[in-house]
């Protein structure tokens, strides 16, 4: 069995996450909880459940010191601030967000902002929300949209202009959801499984052409995170894998 973390960059690939299914365990190596088994493989993970309920300062100090150091945690930011709120008067829920958040110290990776179905794109509240927003923070952010709207070059100019990258997302709600966009120094993925959504696995042949898209968009970029969230049915850690796997066959072909 191999054991052996993938590099930590450019490419990071994960999960939304860290639970292993049960077909995949045997994979990752020994660890006294399930993250550190977890962080044996694969060198980031996402964490959802942020965002529906808030964690200590010490919950995220735990995890972070659980971890190895080229290890990093993407973090979803609280339904309160996208759903609630819907971008509006949301600095005293996004600043108890980054109370808590920031004790993962230099094992944070990006912030994740995603945006309900029917929030549509309103420049003077997007503007208002980002400037807030880095006002308090400078770590890496990416907004996943779902709103057609949000698709288009002046959205995408204004989260480029605030260092937002936009996700791009399988399945993508419009045709330029699939595709990277805002801050294109760097870029954050989401696939979320198809034809059923958070439960079909990805096959080989998607697999080996997404390394190799993958693999140009790190020739150009700082970094790349990549996080699978077909979840339900534990198909996530395997396809993580064999992804990793490809990326690293490629790097050696």
């Amino acid at each position: 069995m191999n054991t052996t973390p993938s590099p930590s960059g450019p490419v990071r690939i994960g999960c939304a996450g860290w639970s292993l299914s049960r077909s995949a365990q045997e994979a990752f190596g020994q660890g006294n909880s399930v993250l550190q088994r977890y962080a044996t493989r694969l060198p980031m993970v996402e964490i959802n459940s942020s965002s529906y309920r808030p964690h200590l300062p010490s919950t995220y100090a735990r995890w972070a010191a659980s971890v190895p150091d080229h290890f990093r945690f993407a973090v979803k930011m609280p339904r309160s601030i996208s759903h609630e709120h819907r971008l509006r008067d949301a600095m005293p829920p996004l600043q108890r967000f980054l109370d808590g958040v920031l004790a993962l110290g230099d094992r944070l990776g990006p912030l994740l902002l995603q945006l309900p179905p029917s929030l549509a794109y309103e420049p003077a509240t997007a503007e208002s929300f980002l400037q807030g927003l880095r006002e308090r923070v400078q770590v890496d952010v990416a907004c996943e949209p779902r709103h057609p709207s949000w698709f288009t070059t002046e959205a995408d100019a204004l989260l480029s202009d605030h260092g937002v990258a936009r996700v791009a997302a399988d399945p993508a709600r419009a045709p330029s959801a699939a595709i990277p966009g805002g801050d294109r120094s760097w870029s954050y993925w989401r696939w979320h499984g198809q034809p059923q959504i958070y439960r079909s696995a990805y096959c080989e042949q998607t697999l080996a052409e997404l390394a190799q898209r993958l693999r140009r968009e790190a020739d150009t970029q700082r970094s790349v995170w990549f996080v699978l969230d077909n979840t339900a049915l534990g198909h996530a850690t395997s396809n993580a894998l064999r992804l990793q796997a490809l990326l690293q066959e490629d790097e050696h072909a």
